[in-house]
């Protein structure tokens, strides 16, 4: 593979000299010419999916109250992939009485010892299953093959191994303290990573001795039924872990039932200010986690090539459906003319395209409401004076796709800086100061997760105190792991998920 292409000759270095010409100054480099990838498809031949999922309501699928079913649409084809359950109050109510049940009769009972097992088999399977669960979340979702198959799956398994861990270890994670489970948790997941979430809320939930009735996403609903299967073949006892497919009225159905002891919550900030409201004057505990406008702030010192592969991360994993993404790049003045040059290069090497195909880089948006508000924010910031720059990448003509994206020129009170926009959309903004780089980190509604890149380790700690983050990476983006919590300030949440901090929210301490 030939060298990238170096930036004009007549860029100036930030001192103010002239840096030397390059012989290939005025070329644009073209990465078709040097290499073509084959195409790499995972096979799904394996997987098995019906033709419509029930809910999965005491140990069994159960058809819906009222007979009435939704579509779950493949967002890289447009085409139908499978039919699911429209949750109602009746189903709801069904899911919490047998969760009350198993509950009351069976889970809190169990020793931490033996629910500690139930876990260990939980994570084991779904490490015997990633495969087709990844195929699956890939197909259902939109996101690419490589980060269902690396990256979800891995980690929910992981989430499973490290709170079977802890199952049978309570009164050490709560030392002087007794620690009693809260009761039947409702918890809601988001489409972004199903699967994850899933993992991410019921395993600790499990482990302190709670049972569950939750209900993911009505665009992605099939990893969690698949997780249902896995239940069964695991013998977790009836009713421990009760799954209801529905859209915003079904979780709004779970948030206000009466015996529901905990909500757990994910997604946007609008619903999540709804179910605040909703909670207030009751004695339910609820975590939120929200929406985020992440900024990546990168200083002169800086290592840039790593940075650029960084940044890339940040914001186009996933589509850009991240809610920590880095989805605001914030870049010392002496070095962003040569930043964005690199940026833009490694835009134009992102492979756009199927989700099952190995090479893929950006799959599908999710969903052809998100794909349109996406394009509603690319017009704003055109609208807004907002220069615009996207990939030359050939894009498939059927599915949602978008090309990776960025956006210079902008301002602080520009829209396309303080809303979400959940897309594979970048904004850059320059800034002289440490403390102008804080200044505009700090200036929006979210505070969930930030990156700093810089060759101090001094600069880190004291940039990273001033930044209201609940997470900062600093030389790296969107690292997780189950040992680390995980949680914002301001609009993006109340409470911490993961870690020792993530078992506070399903017990009661005495």
């Amino acid at each position: 593979m030939s060298e990238q292409t170096q930036e004009k000759s007549t860029d100036e270095s930030a001192n103010g000299s002239p840096k030397p010409t390059s012989p290939n100054a005025d070329l644009k480099l073209d990465f078709a010419s040097f290499w073509e990838y084959s195409e790499a498809p995972e096979s799904s031949d394996h997987v098995e999916i019906t033709e419509r999922y029930d809910h999965f309501i005491n140990g069994d699928f159960v058809k819906p109250a009222k007979g009435r079913y939704m579509k779950s649409v493949n967002p890289a084809t447009e085409e139908v992939f499978t039919e699911f359950a429209e949750g109602t109050s009746e189903d709801v109510d069904s899911a919490v009485r047998a969760a009350r049940r198993a509950y009351e009769k069976k889970w809190s009972r169990l020793s931490g010892k033996e629910r500690g097992k139930y876990l260990f088999r939980l994570a084991r399977m779904i490490q015997e299953r990633s495969r087709e669960l990844a195929i699956t979340e890939s197909m259902d979702g939109g996101k690419p093959i490589r980060e269902s198959r690396d990256v979800d799956v891995p980690l929910a398994a992981a989430h499973f191994f490290y709170y079977a861990g802890w199952a049978d270890k309570l009164n050490y994670a709560f030392p002087g303290r007794t620690p009693e489970p809260v009761g039947v948790c409702g918890q809601i997941i988001p489409w972004n990573f199903p699967l994850l979430m899933l993992a991410w809320k019921i395993a600790p939930a499990l482990a302190t001795g709670n049972t569950v009735v939750l209900k993911p996403a009505e665009t992605t609903p099939v990893t969690a039924l698949k997780f249902a299967e896995i239940c069964l073949d695991a013998g977790l006892p009836d009713g421990v872990v009760n799954i209801i497919t529905g859209a915003g009225l079904t979780g709004a159905e779970i948030v206000n039932h009466p015996d529901v002891d905990k909500i757990a919550f994910t997604g946007s900030t609008e619903v999540g200010k709804i179910i605040q409201r909703s909670l207030a004057g009751s004695e339910k505990k609820y975590t939120l986690e929200l929406g985020g406008k992440g900024p990546n702030i990168v200083f002169e010192d800086a290592p840039i090539d790593q940075a650029v592969e960084g940044i890339v991360n940040a914001i186009f994993f996933n589509q850009g459906h991240v809610c920590c993404a880095g989805s605001r790049l914030l870049v010392q003045e002496g070095v962003a003319g040569r930043l964005i040059t690199k940026l833009k290069e490694r835009m134009e090497t992102l492979i756009v395209g199927n989700p099952l195909d190995k090479n893929t880089d950006i799959g599908a948006i999710n969903s052809k409401s998100q794909y349109d508000r996406i394009n509603n924010y690319l017009e704003i910031g055109v609208n807004e004076g907002a220069e615009i720059y996207q990939s030359s990448n050939t894009i498939p003509e059927k599915g949602f796709f978008c090309r990776p994206t960025l956006f210079t020129g902008v301002s602080q009170s520009n829209r396309i800086v303080q809303e979400e926009i959940f897309g594979p959309v970048l904004t850059i903004q320059t800034f002289r100061t440490p403390d102008e780089a804080v200044e505009k980190a700090n200036n929006t509604p979210y505070g969930l997760a930030s990156g700093i890149w810089t060759d101090k380790g001094s600069k880190i700690f004291k940039i990273g105190r001033q930044v209201r983050s609940g997470v900062i990476w600093s030389n790296t983006f969107n690292k997780f792991d189950p040992t680390s919590p995980f949680g914002g300030y301001k609009e993006s949440g109340i409470g911490s998920e993961g870690g020792l901090h993530g078992l506070h929210p399903y017990v009661k301490l005495k």
